[in-house]
């Protein structure tokens, strides 16, 4: 393409436009000996198509998108098939035992994920996972056929194991590649094109079934859905290691220089000695997925045929890309303080938790289990008097888990600029996540009233939100001291300074 050419500058011209931000002074700058000159090479040219600037290859923002693509394919069309309620099947008792398996491993495997992150890297790490997502959706294709429930709980044990590693390699890559003031947008960005792909999932089982008097996704779902998983598992393979990545001020992200097995484990309790206080953020991580199991099982599943619950998946997930959108752009809005930013985003989570679930629960006095339950239920369909209202309380939980989510990751973020802490602090998220999901969609397998459900996930989170005030409230500062970054690794200021700078500039101290 002839207008497709690499921008060139001399080194006086990068002097120039580097960025001054002192949020982009906790990175690295070269691997090794920090004072060479940077690589050279395609993944480290940016290029001009037309009015816009394409950013190298091994950026940040360029390596976030292969992430989120890969999460896309994968995890995304897991939210898919669970979003259908009962992973698509007439009875949800198979999933729910599949999902508690998969949550059981990811609990405790996901704990120590981030150790396995550092030590292996996030291409390898990524890919592994991958795989596991695409063996739990041929698990329900072998369901269709011979009813074998054992194997779809051991595809869901395998992929605990597997997710655990995936979501602890992309929350050190989402929390630890952006500088201070961008990590709201990178957030976004991320949990935008994630729930894009759970958006064009829930497209493939509503195209299938839109005509379907069925209760049961047809063989041609999961075959496309397995077909999508497992390209995300190659697409992992194109990323570039951690340390390999350069910022807009050609910096690197803070990591171990030389990782083993031993310190990477060591350090998991390291991080927990020294940074205690993240136990305030445990009961959201709990909280965080717990109400899955009622929006998917006791929600969508209970009321709704299988081509309304198809096209409410699609309106939760399309629902969840505006939700992102929104407040991963204004946790960085640069005229307010970050402290005061982190405050708002308290009150207004704390806000719409009592709004929108209230909402729920005057829906959810309407129905309960039992009533469902009974062969002669006939289910709602969009066609029914009355679907409106159930259809937009169903967006609007879309649009608060991606409240949720992004705000938790972004008060992670806000705690440390290391890539190595960073990577536990995602484990510790995603292990105590999944053992919350593994509880509740046991809870669910036992038929406990859809009520119950309700009202622990609502409970769960606005006191939640009360645990966490302390933290979010006295521990988030305006910026990270680089001393403080640096503490958890083997690495000096020399090391992670960008290049062309010989000190901190004054400023840094005083913003």
């Amino acid at each position: 393409m002839s207008n497709l050419e690499p921008e060139k500058q001399d080194a006086a011209t990068q002097g120039n436009i580097m960025e001054k931000s002192p949020v982009d002074l906790h990175s690295p700058s070269e691997e090794g000996n920090r004072d060479a000159e940077l690589p050279t090479g395609w993944k480290y040219q940016t290029y001009r198509l037309g009015p816009w600037t394409i950013p190298c290859y091994a950026s940040p923002p360029f390596q976030l998108t292969l992430v989120a693509l890969v999460c896309f394919l994968c995890p995304g069309m897991f939210n898919a098939v669970n979003g259908l309620g009962g992973g698509g099947q007439f009875n949800a008792t198979t999933a729910d035992n599949s999902n508690v398996a998969v949550y059981s491993t990811f609990s405790v495997f996901g704990f120590f994920a981030g150790s396995i992150t550092n030590r292996l890297g996030v291409k390898l790490t990524l890919s592994l996972g991958g795989l596991g997502y695409c063996l739990y959706v041929s698990s329900y294709l072998s369901y269709n056929y011979n009813q074998n429930s054992g194997f779809v709980i051991f595809a869901g044990a395998i992929l605990g194991v597997c997710a655990g590693m995936l979501w602890a390699a992309q929350g050190a890559i989402m929390m630890s590649y952006p500088p201070e003031n961008s990590k709201g947008r990178y957030i976004s960005w991320f949990w935008m094109i994630f729930n894009l792909g759970a958006v064009i999932g829930s497209l493939i089982p509503l195209g299938e079934n839109i005509h379907s008097s069925s209760d049961t996704v047809s063989n041609g779902t999961y075959i496309g859905f397995m077909v999508l998983t497992f390209l995300g598992a190659c697409l992992a393979w194109t990323l570039v290691d951690a340390h390999n990545v350069v910022r807009s001020d050609k910096s690197r992200v803070i990591l171990m220089k030389h990782p083993s097995w031993r310190s990477e484990i060591l350090g998991l309790w390291e991080v927990l000695q020294s940074d205690i206080w993240i136990v305030f953020l445990f009961p959201m991580f709990l909280a965080s997925n717990w109400f899955y199991t009622y929006q998917f099982n006791g929600f969508n599943s209970a009321k709704f045929d299988i081509r309304t619950r198809a096209l409410n998946n699609t309106l939760y997930w399309t629902s969840q890309i505006i939700g992102a959108f929104q407040f991963g752009y204004d946790l960085d809005v640069k005229s307010v303080r970050r402290t005061m930013r982190a405050k708002i985003a308290w009150g207004v989570l704390f806000t719409i938790t009592m709004v929108i679930w209230g909402g729920g629960y005057a829906w959810q006095k309407k129905y309960t289990r039992a009533e469902t339950s009974s062969k002669t239920y006939i289910k709602d369909d969009w066609t029914t008097s009355g679907y409106v209202g159930p259809m937009f309380l169903y967006m609007f939980y879309g649009f608060y888990d991606a409240a949720w989510q992004t705000c938790v990751y972004w008060f992670i973020g806000a705690l440390t600029n290391n890539g190595r802490k960073l990577a536990n602090f995602a484990g510790f998220y995603k292990g105590i996540q999944s053992a919350g999901a593994a509880i509740t969609f046991r809870i669910d397998a036992l038929g406990v009233p859809f009520m119950n459900e309700f009202a622990s996930s609502w409970a769960l989170l606005a006191g939640s939100l009360l645990i966490a005030a302390p933290l979010i409230f006295l521990k988030i500062r305006g910026t990270i001291p680089i001393d403080d970054d640096l503490v958890f690794t083997d690495e000096t200021y020399d090391d992670v300074k960008p290049l062309n700078v010989e000190s901190p500039p004054e400023v840094y101290e005083k913003v």
